[in-house]
């Protein structure tokens, strides 16, 4: 089995050694061994794992969900795929709703925006946008 060094295997996951090194402090990844020196080894079953994180961290997933489905990954045979299904339903539930607050606050931003003349040639004194959050300050308070 090929093994590879630190380096060799950021390069050909296309991330920093750090990066490796995060992983690997926070227990989502092993080195596969050391070597004589005791330098990290790596094998291809940590390239296909590291591979398998990049792609969970491009779907938005946490370190900890991430760990979660690497755990069952690991035995998969003991856990069902209604398991894997709660982790994805659990963080679109988490997306949905933010996406939702992200929604209410550009509705928000665009009126108030919108109200706005936006003249170059008047100072800021009366400007709508400023009094639209003063106001919104005032009734917080």
């Amino acid at each position: 089995m090929k093994m590879y060094l630190i380096g060799e295997l950021a390069k050909r996951c296309n991330v920093t050694n750090d990066t490796l090194r995060f992983y690997e402090k926070n227990g989502l990844l092993i080195p596969s061994g050391r070597s004589n020196s005791g330098y990290r080894l790596y094998n291809d079953d940590n390239l296909a794992q590291i591979r398998f994180i990049l792609k969970a961290k491009q779907l938005g997933l946490t370190l900890d969900e991430i760990q979660e489905l690497l755990d069952i990954r690991l035995e998969a045979t003991k856990h069902s795929c209604a398991e894997v299904k709660a982790i994805t339903q659990t963080k679109l539930n988490t997306i949905d709703k933010k996406i939702e607050q992200l929604t209410e606050i550009r509705t928000a931003l665009k009126r108030i925006n919108d109200a706005c003349c936006g003249h170059v040639d008047e100072d800021a004194s009366h400007c709508s946008i400023l009094s639209a959050l003063t106001e919104l300050e005032e009734k917080k308070a």
